[in-house]
């Protein structure tokens, strides 16, 4: 490199630049944050820490952060309305007994 160029460089001659360490980590924990939201959070958290620690900021960390938690909370609200709506069933079943009933405008059948 020519001496002019140097000067034209933005950054000090024999200075290295640094990348983001946690860059690509975060882009995957973004993907993954939508895919398997638990594993794309705990990825994301790895690449925000990661960056943050090399002085940078992983916006796609960030991101993935966000997702990943909502999602997490969503599927974990998901689960437990699932979860209440099948004991709700097998006690109903256990008050009725096996067969079809009419419960209200439901049909239930027990087996």
């Amino acid at each position: 490199m020519s001496d002019a160029q140097l000067s034209n460089s933005p950054y000090a001659p024999g200075v290295a630049v640094q990348e983001d360490p946690g860059r690509t980590l975060g882009v995957v924990g973004l993907v993954l944050s939508v895919v398997a939201n638990v594993i794309g959070l705990i990825v994301s958290i790895i690449a925000f820490r990661k960056s943050k620690q090399a002085g940078f900021n992983n916006m796609m960390a960030k991101v993935g952060i966000v997702i990943g938690a909502v999602t997490t909370g969503f599927g974990l609200l998901m689960g437990g309305i699932g979860i209440y709506a099948a004991v709700h069933l097998a006690s109903t079943c256990s008050d009725l007994g096996p067969g079809v009933h009419q419960v209200g405008t439901t049909t239930v059948t027990c087996g």
